[in-house]
């Protein structure tokens, strides 16, 4: 069911969710979330797509912020608020309001979207692309418990990731982040088969592929390592070579769907490694709504690394600098900052 507001404001619309879910026998709010999509015309489509098939593991209340740019100087003064609002089959499993600004209501979208929030449930904002380099500090992403973006879509993708590494806000997350997590599981997995030493470690893929630098930015958080960063034609990561004392270690996706785990006196394995659509990264993200304290310890550490690199070597290519394992704080040094993990770290076993 879809019902259409011209000119309206923000209590007609919580009227017309209301007279929706009466309308298809529906009067209870059986929702968990609200979830905040900021976009442009041009995405938005795409956008609530991936939102709707995401709702049916986590029902919620999406609201869809189009901002519209007016292009004559008479259209910019003119305050208009369009909303569509939908419920039943036509909003996946929860409830859709597509809410179209126009005007000066631009720059208080807020003022529209907090009357809407379900009460008592938590809140995400999803930026697809044109994120603010500061989400924790828009107005928008200030009503949220989880602000979710997408460096991929950025211009400069490796350059974006300084930047949320410098306005990082416990609750801030990224989707290339999410793509590697796979990838983390399955390398985690394969260290706890062998008692062995890491001596350096290899990140092949994609140039300019965020999730390439996070993937080795973790890698060098974790295991305090040297990591080569090597370029491939993709399609995005395509292998993770670790050299150990008792030989090497690699996960090699050529096609982006099927990997080979190798690992040294055992046999190849194929391993399922697909790449993911935005749905499902958006499933994941919603499981857990508590700050990934993995996330933001590779971001800044990788970072970091990444700028000190770059300063040695200005004529090479940002995202094919090697991370170098920095100096490490001493127990009591980072003992009052110390967070737990939401994925066990891959630590460097002993050797018998």
């Amino acid at each position: 069911m879809k019902i259409d507001l011209t000119d309206t404001t923000a209590s007609k619309v919580n009227k017309a969710l209301v007279q929706g879910r009466r309308a298809i026998g529906t009067p209870a709010v059986g929702m968990v979330l609200t979830l905040v999509i900021v976009t442009d015309e041009e995405n938005a489509y795409d956008a609530l797509k991936a939102a709707n098939d995401a709702s049916r593991e986590h029902p919620s209340r999406t609201l869809l912020v189009v901002k519209r740019v007016s292009r004559s100087p008479r259209d910019r003064t003119t305050s208009r608020l369009d909303a569509e609002v939908r419920v039943g089959a036509d909003a996946g499993s929860g409830e859709t309001v597509v809410l179209r600004l126009y005007g000066e209501v631009v720059d208080h979208a807020d003022s529209v979207v907090l009357p809407l929030l379900l009460p008592d449930a938590p809140v995400v904002v999803w930026w697809p692309v044109n994120a603010p380099l500061d989400p924790a500090k828009d107005p928008l992403g200030a009503l949220a418990q989880r602000r979710v973006t997408d460096t991929y879509a950025a211009e400069q993708p490796v350059r974006e990731l300084a930047a949320r590494a410098d306005a990082y806000t416990p609750g801030d997350t990224d989707l290339s982040w999410t793509r590697i997590t796979p990838w983390r599981s399955m390398l985690a997995a394969a260290l706890d088969q062998v008692t062995c030493e890491v001596d350096a470690v290899e990140v092949e893929g994609e140039e300019f592929n965020p999730s390439c630098e996070l993937l080795a930015m973790w890698l060098a958080d974790r295991l305090d390592v040297p990591v080569k960063r090597s370029l491939s034609s993709g399609p995005g990561l395509t292998a993770v070579r670790m050299r150990t004392s008792t030989g090497p270690i690699t996960l090699d996706r050529a096609d982006g769907s099927l990997a080979t785990l190798s690992i040294q006196g055992q046999p190849d394995r194929a391993v399922a490694l697909k790449r993911r659509e935005t749905a499902e990264l958006m499933a994941e993200e919603l499981r857990r709504l508590d700050p990934d304290d993995t996330y933001a310890s590779a971001l800044r550490y990788g970072v970091e690394r990444l700028t000190a690199s770059a300063a040695r070597d200005a004529s090479a290519p940002v995202s094919a600098l090697a991370l170098e394992p920095a100096k490490r704080e001493t127990p009591a040094e980072s003992s009052d900052r110390a967070t737990p993990a939401l994925m066990p770290p891959v630590k460097k076993a002993a050797t018998k």
